[in-house]
């Protein structure tokens, strides 16, 4: 039977491809794998954002940016594990879906490049996972995950335009946004990509 799902009614224009109707089912009927997920989702990107600390502790205001980041983050890994524990789960290890390995392939090497890749596809890991977010929280019955999702979504969506606004203030605005094109076509065909088991970016 198909399932007419509920969509968010603006688009992040900067992802060059919508979820699709498997992956919001796949979710919804998996909501603790999903769970689990989106908490070590939420621990890598507060990672991502105290490495790129380490990796340029001179370069001016990125500290002051990125620290309430990583704060932000690891607040919301926390709330997760609590929400888990109140259903009887606790954190496991799961297999990651090739996503996050495969998009950071595409970081050049060089500097200044290097620095500009790692913000703009730190960037689209964030707006991908607010489309995600969105969707869970309109489609889900359940009052308790939906109130959940509806919690994170508006930092979600302030850390991508914190990640593209850095690179706009670093680099030149068709600089970055020829980048963030390509990079954003290639995020989508790594979504494209089989991976069958339920998780954030699979």
């Amino acid at each position: 039977m198909l399932v007419d799902f509920k969509r968010p009614t603006s688009h992040i224009k900067y992802l060059s491809s919508f979820t699709s109707d498997e992956w919001i089912k796949l979710a919804l009927s998996n909501p603790i794998d999903i769970l689990i997920d989106h908490a070590h989702c939420e621990r890598k990107a507060a990672g991502v954002a105290i490495q790129l600390m380490f990796r340029y502790p001179s370069e001016p205001n990125l500290a002051e940016v990125l620290s309430p980041i990583a704060r932000e983050e690891l607040e919301h890994f926390e709330k997760i594990l609590y929400f888990l524990k109140d259903l009887g789960h606790s954190l496991e290890s799961l297999k990651p879906p090739p996503y996050g390995a495969e998009l950071s392939k595409n970081i050049r090497k060089e500097e200044p490049n290097r620095m500009l890749d790692s913000f703009l596809i730190a960037g689209l890991i964030e707006a991908r996972s607010h489309e995600r977010l969105s969707l869970l929280a309109l489609n889900y019955e359940d009052k308790s995950f939906k109130s959940l999702y509806e919690s994170l979504l508006e930092s979600e969506a302030r850390h991508f335009g914190v990640y593209w606004k850095l690179a706009q203030t670093k680099f030149s605005k068709d600089q970055t946004f020829k980048r963030l094109e390509e990079l954003s076509e290639i995020e989508s065909a790594i979504l494209a990509e089989t991976f069958i088991l339920p998780r954030v970016h699979s």
